[in-house]
């Protein structure tokens, strides 16, 4: 299928280097940032009775916590603690974060070896939690662990795959649902430049002076 030059690849994916073998990793931090949301918007919950709202704690640093802590500088690190030590009494999202923060450190591993360790160590911290959240993060990283690590002997990501499928949500959204599944890929192929039209035949040329008047 031919794509549009415009059409890129990534978003939340992160890096989207093509594969070199046969395996491909998760989609980087992504499901740790999902845990990071879960128990924030669980105990956002919990504390206030109701969902995040602009004056909240927690939704006030809701993307300082997403961002990486060597992208923070000294007032988003003192706005984040400040918003976790006010809205996160039981320090349960204070734990995602340094579990999302343990995913992230896999990642931007030098060599395999150390990324297997750090790897090992983040499950066995997940795996302990208290934190229901966590733990079940604890367990998805232990099922996909040899993919994970194979990031690392591949460069293989499942970017281009999300950005895609970014893609196909896209026109489903535009378009409001379709009933017709062959109308609703053809629209994603014309999205995507995809569709190979046949030759044309050129307009009628339209008259550029105004016709002579008598008047």
């Amino acid at each position: 299928m031919r794509w549009k030059p415009h059409v890129r690849f990534g978003g939340r994916a992160g890096e989207t280097h093509p594969p070199k073998g046969g395996q491909g990793a998760p989609v980087r931090s992504h499901v740790a940032n999902r845990c990071l949301g879960q128990v924030r918007r669980r105990v956002q919950n919990e504390t206030l009775g109701h969902r995040g709202r602009k004056a909240d704690p927690l939704y006030r640093i809701r993307k300082l916590l997403l961002t990486g802590s060597e992208r923070l500088d000294q007032r988003g690190s003192e706005r984040m603690l400040l918003g976790l030590r006010v809205g996160d009494p039981n320090d349960e999202t204070v734990g995602a974060y340094l579990a999302k923060e343990s995913v992230r450190d896999v990642y931007l591993a030098d060599t395999p070896t150390d990324a297997a360790t750090l790897l090992d160590k983040a499950i066995i911290g997940c795996l302990a939690d208290e934190v229901a959240e966590i733990r079940s993060l604890g367990k998805t990283l232990k099922a996909w662990r040899s993919e994970i690590l194979a990031h690392h002997d591949t460069g293989a990501s499942n970017g281009p795959t999300e950005g895609l499928n970014l893609c196909v949500k896209k026109v489903k959204r535009r378009g409001h649902g379709f009933r017709s599944f062959d109308n609703y890929r053809l629209r994603v192929l014309l999205h995507a430049g995809g569709v190979a039209w046949p030759d044309r035949p050129r307009p009628p040329r339209i008259r550029t002076r105004s016709p002579h008047s008598n008047a």
